[in-house]
């Protein structure tokens, strides 16, 4: 799988922002075919980083209505990575 095929967009949220300063750690959505090596892997030759560390999980997508009809959003992967001390992504800031 190419490098930019695994990592889809970076996820900016309240918990993603606490956990970034707390302990170095960046989420992203990424290809559901993807396991952790290629995800390391495409981290750090992307953003030029040491990756120490990654965890994915399977997130399932919500049941939605709007009015009578119910729809489904889509499954998808996301991916917590954690750096090495003294590395940051310049561009997810």
């Amino acid at each position: 799988m190419e490098l930019h095929q695994v990592i889809k967009r970076a996820l900016l949220t309240e918990k993603g922002t606490l956990a970034r300063e707390a302990s170095n750690q960046y989420n992203f959505e990424v290809d559901p075919k993807a396991n952790k090596i290629e995800v390391k892997q495409a981290v750090e030759k992307i953003f030029k980083v040491r990756v120490l560390g990654v965890r994915v999980l399977g997130v399932h997508g919500k049941v939605k209505r709007v009015g009578k009809a119910v729809g489904r959003r889509r499954n998808w992967k996301k991916a917590m990575v954690t750096l090495a001390p003294g590395e940051r992504i310049e561009t997810l800031q």
